[in-house]
């Protein structure tokens, strides 16, 4: 992040601030189940308070409602656990983004309250990265100052990553700065380096393993990669000879499906990580919404977060979320990154450009 500008760069004193937060927190029944997301966007919003913002209006995203306004996805859940975590902070919610209720929040605003606005994926132009709807909600604010501080999304060519660079400068908040600084940091890791990979898309990971292979000093694989066989030509390749272990033995249900690692590829696993100096994980070892099938992954998380001398990268949402729950039933697991951005982070990894970081102002 040395080359981007952040809110640290910015004059901020009495103006009025427009930030991309990611706020896209699982619900059930109308009910955040973890406001983990929401958490790490106080920083930034903390930050912009102490420097004399005069007001601060939020713009996130929630969910796939494809441009249609959707109750069940409306951000105003998000507004309330805000105001929870914000005591004395005067927070408000519009149910838009635009327009003449906007308008009217914004100027009843008191000075460093925050408001924010309705779900931007509610309307078609987000995704279409749409200038004339992002000028709309910069004109509707008045907002003089853009901050990207969704890192989960940074690598959509969407309005708010995008379009919005041409209508206001762009910083970094200072989520998006930690969350590249980290993952810039691997590309100097401390050694030895292991690569756990899970989950089912092997199209997802082979970028990853291409990026690595040379990098890593193991690359091990778990999850449904391991479980339905790995391409041949990973399997074959030389580079990858010395250093790739997939799980040998699975846990299975009634019916013979494998649905999880067992012992043996557990203790391999957790023998490596123990003599690794890095290890970057991404998808779940197995199916571990069922608990009957969560032995591997929890082995794995636990053995990583009671490992201070490890340094820790936890990546993607699925594998970011079962390490939340489990951090909420064990108060001594610590984790040196966990992302908030699975698709981000692994676009990143594994060189591609993201449009939400390329469009930040350069410092020089």
């Amino acid at each position: 992040m040395e080359d981007k500008l952040t809110i640290k760069d910015a004059k901020l004193r009495n103006q009025i601030i427009l930030v991309r937060t990611d706020y896209n927190v699982p619900l059930e029944n109308g009910e955040i189940v973890s406001d983990f997301r929401i958490r790490a966007s106080l920083p930034t919003i903390n930050f912009l308070r102490e420097k004399g913002a005069k007001k601060i209006i939020l713009i996130s995203h929630l969910g796939r409602p494809e441009g249609k306004k959707d109750k069940s996805l409306s951000l105003k859940p998000v507004a309330l656990k805000l105001a929870e975590l914000l005591p004395g902070v005067p927070v408000e919610f519009v149910d838009d983004v635009s327009g003449p209720d906007v308008e009217a929040a914004v100027s009843g605003l008191k000075k460093g309250g925050v408001l924010l606005l309705e779900n931007l994926r509610f309307f078609p132009g987000e995704e279409k990265n749409s200038e004339d709807f992002i000028r709309e909600i910069i004109d509707t604010t008045g907002a003089t100052v853009y901050v990207q501080d969704g890192f989960a999304v940074i690598h959509r060519a969407h309005a708010s990553t995008s379009a919005v660079s041409k209508q206001l400068p762009v910083y970094a908040g200072l989520l998006l700065e930690k969350e590249i600084s980290a993952l810039e940091s691997l590309k100097n890791p401390k050694k030895p380096l292991m690569l756990m990979l899970g989950g089912a898309k092997v199209a997802d990971k082979t970028p990853l393993i291409e990026a690595f292979k040379n990098l890593a000093d193991h690359i091990c694989v778990g999850g449904k990669l391991a479980a339905g066989g790995l391409p041949k030509e990973i399997l074959e390749d030389p580079a990858l000879k010395e250093k790739l272990y997939v799980a040998e033995d699975f846990d299975t249900d009634g019916e013979g499906n494998k649905l999880d690692c067992g012992p043996l590829s557990t203790n391999k696993f957790v023998e490596i990580a123990k003599n690794s100096k890095t290890v970057i994980w991404n998808g779940l070892l197995g199916k571990a919404e069922d608990p009957a099938f969560a032995t591997s992954s929890t082995i794995f998380l636990k053995t990583l977060g009671e490992s201070p001398e490890i340094t820790s990268i936890i990546l993607g949402g699925d594998t970011t979320g079962f390490a939340e729950e489990l951090m909420r039933k064990d108060k001594k697991l610590e984790f040196d990154l966990l992302s908030t951005g699975g698709g981000a982070s692994l676009e990143f990894l594994s060189g591609k450009s993201l449009p939400g970081l390329e469009n930040i102002e350069n410092k020089n």
